[in-house]
């Protein structure tokens, strides 16, 4: 699904990153993933972030525009270096994060201008992860009085989860996503003792008065739940090459939707092939055409069409 509208577009805040894999630096980060996908899907996006004034700030800067996404809102940083994060596979499903603190995007500051361009933007996309230093805490916190659509991607990095970060950002947000994984943390760290999906979702709903939530389930698909309606979609079997982005492609498909207030069951389904596309590539920004992701699809629907 494309739309070239320029009057709607995204600003993801948080951070952005290098991968550091074992076959070699990859450009991630959440936020940098989500903006990624969505400018491929043909959304005009921008990032509120921060790098270290060196080499890899530069190659990071340097790809965004050679991506076409805004990055006039991220800062450099001239005592703290640009992030990476070691990331280690297992059996290509599982990934695990050594995350170094402090970095740059920890002391994103506060700036007229992001504000200003947020307030216009129809959503701010922010994870979890980036709040940890409470200098992007606090900036964070002072773009949630505007009027866009707040979407929160819960991102649960030990030892960086505090309880009342996560309440503060919880309370503001219009859209939460997570995985089956994290549904099961958060209300256990709210102290819900709910046993069925349907039931944690709505224990998060009215504790935090969120209408929708979006559940991500790898293979198995995901769900999406809007206030008193449930929505549910089976995964596709897919070739992984690894799934690093593939949760933040899933929320790049279903957001691209939500925009155009596009069928529930169809922002569902648009989500989950994203994420299956993305997880057939190595790394979370891998070089795709539209097309290509096109091509995805209808070679999906047919494979289970015929079985």
């Amino acid at each position: 699904m494309q739309n070239n509208s320029t009057n709607t577009p995204m600003i993801c805040f948080g951070e952005i990153l290098w991968d550091v894999l074992p076959d070699g630096p990859q450009p991630g980060g959440a936020p940098m993933n989500v903006a990624y996908h969505l400018s491929k899907l043909g959304i005009k996006t921008g990032i509120i972030s921060s790098v270290g004034k060196d080499n890899k700030g530069e190659k990071l800067l340097n790809l965004l525009d050679c991506w076409g996404i805004d990055r006039s809102l991220v800062q450099i940083n001239t005592e703290q270096n640009t992030s990476q994060v070691v990331a280690k596979t297992n059996n290509k499903t599982e990934v695990i994060y050594e995350i170094l603190f402090p970095v740059a995007w920890d002391f994103i500051k506060a700036e007229e201008n992001a504000l200003a361009q947020t307030w216009h933007n129809q959503y701010l996309i922010y994870g979890s992860l980036a709040s940890r230093n409470e200098v992007s805490l606090q900036t964070l916190l002072g773009l949630m009085d505007t009027p866009s659509i707040k979407v929160m991607d819960v991102n649960l990095r030990y030892p960086f989860v505090k309880h009342s970060i996560l309440e503060k950002l919880m309370t503001h947000a219009d859209i939460i996503k997570l995985n089956d994984n994290e549904l099961d943390k958060i209300q256990t760290i709210f102290n819900g003792t709910f046993g069925q999906e349907s039931d944690k979702v709505k224990f998060i709903q009215d504790k935090f008065a969120v209408p929708e939530i979006l559940v991500t389930k790898g293979e198995f698909g995901g769900s999406y739940y809007k206030e008193n309606e449930a929505f549910h979609h089976f995964g596709s079997e897919v070739t992984v090459e690894d799934t690093i982005g593939s949760g933040d492609a899933f929320l790049a498909g279903f957001l691209a939707n939500h925009m155009i207030q596009a069928p529930a069951k169809q922002m569902l389904r648009e989500a989950i092939a994203m994420g299956g596309f993305v997880a057939t590539k190595k790394g979370a920004c891998a070089d795709y055409s539209f097309q290509d992701y096109q091509n995805f699809k209808t070679e999906q629907e047919e494979k289970y069409l015929i079985s």
